[in-house]
């Protein structure tokens, strides 16, 4: 049996553009996506911190170092530039594979910059 469990999250990263006349996808740089271990054309899901829209398309490779979160084609109009996301990507696991599994979180900064990186969601406390 497998078991659908969350892959990686880039968490409060910054859209820098939306550009609704492209094909489609979100370009992300392409060294948070290695570092994040998400594969160019793998299905994310996105959501918008500010508007609460929340949508799935599919990541591509922008240029390293650029920094780049775009939101393109029909997708543009659920997200703007300066608007906080959330990237998530989900994989099938077996069993087996769950038993010492934890997924790659990724934290951003105003700029993009990595902040941090953990493998577990800290508790709040209440």
């Amino acid at each position: 049996m497998q078991t659908t469990m969350l892959k990686a999250k880039l968490h409060r990263a910054t859209v820098t553009h939306a550009e609704l006349g492209y094909e489609g996808s979100c370009a992300i740089d392409a060294k948070i996506l290695d570092f994040a271990g998400i594969r160019e054309y793998e299905q994310i899901q996105i959501y918008n911190v500010n508007n609460g829209e929340r949508f799935t398309t599919y990541a591509i490779r922008a240029e390293e170092n650029s920094k780049v979160f775009s939101i393109n084609g029909a997708a543009a109009r659920r997200a703007c530039p300066g608007d906080l996301i959330i990237v998530c990507a989900f994989a099938g696991f077996n069993n087996d594979e769950l038993s010492d599994y934890k997924p790659t979180l990724v934290y951003f900064d105003e700029q993009n910059n990595i902040s941090h990186s953990s493998h577990e969601i800290p508790v709040q406390a209440a």
